[in-house]
């Protein structure tokens, strides 16, 4: 079919999370959304939101990018531009340049998420990302929640300084470990014939393809804002970081 999408999309952040420019060619560009060979920009999913920045064409001219979700096509990522913006041309050069700032802030609270689900050991029920907060929901005892607890255990880990890691295993293997897969409410993605999984050695290991800090120190530490119940089987616990800009 005409403008059918046949490639799909490399994901920089998967080896890199830290890098905050690329370049990349343009896939296609309609109704706003642009679809690129490669991209650094990480879409929506497992709770953490999509990234935003901006284009640069080789004129200098500057396409603003709000959002950035999972393609239409399988395996592709979309840029969702700003409202007016150019189109840049299929085949096109784009430097990518991501907001490193908000994306830092979703890298920290979401690796402290991690950890924080080791300290509060229960299902989850459900999360959430965004630059200035980030909760999960625990099928648990609301009696069995404190704050002041889940923060110095959260920070104590925190303070240890692990290096975090990729691990990859197969379909097979994650049937075979099912107590892996602590999040009831996001299932890991499969088809691929692996299963991408974050390793904080010694503290948590569980399937994630969001990104995360290099090393847990650098979140710092995490304050609980609230804690409250969110229905029958869910008490969220909402969390922000001690020290915002790093």
């Amino acid at each position: 079919m005409p403008g059918t999408v046949s490639v799909t999309t490399e994901l920089l952040f998967r080896d890199d999370a830290y890098l905050k420019t690329a370049t990349a060619k343009v896939v296609s560009a309609a109704n706003g959304v642009v679809v690129l060979d490669r991209t650094i920009f990480y879409p929506l999913g497992g709770g953490q939101p999509g990234d935003t920045g901006a284009f640069t064409r080789a004129n200098g001219g500057r396409i603003v990018i709000t959002d950035t979700r999972k393609g239409a096509e399988p395996g592709t990522v979309a840029h969702l531009l700003a409202p007016g913006a150019s189109l840049p041309e299929p085949g096109e050069t784009l430097t990518l340049e991501l907001d490193w700032e908000r994306r830092y802030k979703l890298m920290r609270l979401h690796t402290a998420l991690h950890v924080m689900s080791c300290v509060v050991v229960a299902p989850v029920t459900g999360g959430n990302i965004a630059p200035d907060k980030a909760r999960l929901d625990f099928d648990i005892d609301m009696n069995l929640l404190d704050a002041s607890r889940i923060e110095q255990g959260t920070n104590e880990i925190l303070a240890r300084g692990i290096a975090t890691e990729t691990v990859w295993i197969t379909d097979e293997e994650l049937d075979a470990r099912p107590e892996l897969v602590k999040t009831m409410s996001v299932q890991p993605p499969r088809g691929a014939g692996r299963v991408r999984l974050l390793n904080i050695p010694g503290i948590d290991l569980q399937p994630c393809g969001g990104t995360h800090v290099a090393n847990i120190a650098e979140i710092g530490g995490i304050r609980v804002l609230k804690i409250r119940s969110e229905g029958k089987r869910n008490r969220r616990v909402e969390i922000a970081l001690v020290h915002p800009t790093g």
